[in-house]
């Protein structure tokens, strides 16, 4: 088989079972690989309601893209797939790293790993030889020690996924780490791994991917990479990361501080990509598997009292969660903050939004000092939010206890109208760094994502209009360039369908979505050239477009039967009810009456039911997905 090996790996821990299957040839026609056979998998395995994150039917799926392992730029992506803890919903994560490649050299597309070991575990694939292993010595150790031990064990050349203490404590802002400082960060796909005993998964591989037609593959992944090189957004992120745009967002009041009061700060350079720079935090850029950007960091203490802390980033969502977020304007604030997400295998985004709540929940009165467990919570104070996020990765204390199982829960249990201030929305998950307030394509992405509210499954970047190339894009959209602006709501269905498809096709391929939804220099069209030189498989850009869209009404159908409706299509309550604190749009919010619209435009686009917004029979049907109408037919989800 070209493109992908052809093989999916699944491991029971239950019952020590090992088997392998062959993908079907249909599945690469209709999902492409990674996100979207995932997907596929998961469904037929876990679309029973009854199916919880914590039960042992629920699996858990990891998968490279369908061109990783080859000489496609910036292709070393991975898929992780399960029913979440955070929401109890759908949830897809998603990696870069080595990891993923090293699985696709040892002949593997998928690992599904079902059932619940009776004792902490490990897998370890070398090529043809798969085992499940004792992990009681890696039980307890945080990342770097996990990576130590198993690179000890299984050599330096093989490539570990795993969780920290967090996932082992089956926290919900716990994050699978791999390559050391990569994350599948958001949802808690990391305490799916703790629930089942699962600690790591070390790969070791020597089989080649090949292509079908090399030179058609070659000259194809020439003009990506030479429309990298040129892409103005991709310039950036090599010099500076995702931080690097900090700086310009809080000049547009867009970059959220102190839960979402504020949007823009004074001085706010000490926490950016290019304060990294310049005081000599940064020592090197590091790029995934395939990169030629290489956006993520490594940055370093050399002096003072924290002297040696090191770790990956951090990145623009660290800066602000952990940052701006809780008023830590401080370089080596963020980073002790973040070198301490690494290492206990914590999603940043949630940790800090969590932190927060806690802060603001305390200077209301809401929480006592009792309920801190002593600490005095304010904004901008270092020792404590590492103290707070140190006892959310651990289960330590009553607060450590309340923030874990996130604010979806949380907020319940206080209850003093405390969700009015928890920055999440009805699907639990805690809302990433995007001032939705001034953007409003972003506003209905967050809105619709099946997930939960955060960017990494559209990411609707062109919508600002920050470069000729994502201007182009709009163009292309919308038909008009005037469009590429984040304060129209007109054209924002249309925008955001366009972007969720693309995104969609990008993970399933295996690319970095940096490269074609915040650079632009990997499009559905030269992604659907490469797959057809890399498989043999005849795609247009149509076509490829159109399994996205698959893919997303396959990601809506499985919250349609965790219950999902219309109702959980929203953004959080400060959002909705109190206006951006100050800039060109103060007072703006996302209103209901604003995001019903969007909402309407976006179902009417997928032909899906206004109402309930589940999607129709005929729609299902148009897309291949029959047996997919016909099982919510059985339960009575169709509209």
């Amino acid at each position: 088989m070209y493109g992908h090996q052809g093989k999916i790996l699944h491991v029971d821990l239950s019952n020590g079972k090992i088997w392998k299957e062959d993908i079907p040839e249909e599945w690469r026609r209709l999902y492409v690989g990674s996100r979207g056979i995932n997907a596929k998998l998961l469904w037929d395995y876990c679309k029973d309601p009854d199916i919880t994150w914590d039960d042992p039917r629920n699996i858990i799926i990891y998968a490279p893209g369908a061109v990783t392992g080859t000489t496609a730029p910036c292709s070393g992506r991975t898929s992780v797939t399960t029913v979440g803890c955070t929401t109890g919903l759908y949830l897809k994560s998603n990696t870069g790293g080595h990891w993923g490649a090293e699985l696709k050299f040892a002949g593997y597309d998928h690992l599904v790993v079902h059932g619940v070991a009776d004792k902490p575990s490990y897998i370890w694939i070398d090529d043809d030889h798969v085992e499940i292993k004792d992990a009681k010595d890696l039980w307890g150790k945080d990342i770097i020690e996990t990576d130590t031990l198993l690179k000890k064990w299984h050599g330096n050349d093989s490539k570990g996924l795993y969780i920290g203490p967090a996932g082992e404590k089956l926290v919900r802002a716990s994050s699978i780490q791999c390559s050391l400082y990569h994350a599948a960060g958001r949802g808690g796909g990391a305490a799916v791994m703790g629930k089942k005993n699962l600690k790591a998964v070390a790969v070791k591989g020597t089989k080649p991917v090949r292509v079908k037609d090399p030179k058609r593959f070659a000259k194809v992944a020439e003009e990506m990479r030479e429309n990298l090189r040129n892409d103005s957004g991709a310039i950036g992120l090599h010099d500076f990361g995702t931080a690097g745009s900090i700086a310009a967002v809080n000049e547009l009041h867009a970059f959220p501080g102190r839960n979402w009061q504020t949007g823009y700060t004074e001085n706010v350079h000490p926490i950016s990509g290019q304060a990294l720079v310049e005081k000599g935090y940064l020592k090197r850029r590091v790029a995934c598997f395939g990169c030629t950007i290489g956006c993520h960091r490594y940055s370093v203490i050399d002096e003072g009292p924290n002297k040696g802390i090191a770790s990956g980033g951090p990145e623009y969502e660290t800066f602000g969660a952990l940052g701006n977020g809780p008023g830590i304007i401080d370089t080596e604030g963020v980073l002790l903050l973040n070198e301490l997400c690494n290492r206990l295998g914590l999603d940043t985004i949630t940790a800090g939004t969590v932190s927060q709540w806690a802060i603001e929940s305390y200077l209301r009165g809401v929480l006592t000092k009792d309920d801190t467990d002593g600490l005095e919570l304010d904004w901008g104070k270092i020792d404590e939010t590492l103290k707070t996020v140190e006892a959310l990765a651990l289960r330590k204390g009553k607060l450590g206890n309340l923030l874990a199982d996130g604010l979806k829960i949380a907020t319940k249990k206080v209850g003093q109208d405390s969700y009015k201030w928890a920055i999440m929305n009805a699907k639990g998950l805690e809302q990433s760094n995007v001032e939705t307030r001034s953007a409003k394509a972003y506003a209905l992405a967050f809105a619709v994502n099946p997930r939960g509210n955060d960017h990494l499954m559209t990411e609707t970047f062109a919508e600002f209009g920050s470069s000729p190339e994502a201007v182009e894009v709009i163009e292309k959209v919308t038909g008009d360039k005037k469009w590429a602006s984040p304060h129209f709501t007109e054209f924002r269905a249309e925008i955001v369908r366009w972007h969720e498809d693309c995104y969609e096709i990008t993970e399933a391929l295996g690319f970095c979505v940096f490269t074609s939804t915040a650079a632009f220099g990997i499009n559905p069209d030269n992604m659907a050239r490469m797959y057809e030189a890399a498989t043999g498989i005849p795609m247009s850009e149509d076509e490829m477009m159109c399994t996205g869209r698959r893919v997303v009404t396959l990601e809506k159908a499985f919250n349609i039967t965790r219950g999902a409706t219309r109702e959980h299509d929203n953004l959080p309550w400060r959002l909705m009810n109190e206006g951006a604190a100050s800039g060109p749009l103060k007072g703006e919010m996302n209103s209901q009456e604003e995001l019903d619209d969007m909402l309407d435009k976006y179902y009417a686009l997928h032909e899906w039911d206004l109402k309930t917004s589940w999607p129709k029979r005929e729609t299902y049907e148009k897309l291949d997905l029959k047996d997919v109408a016909d099982y919510l037919e059985s339960i009575d989800k169709l509209p």
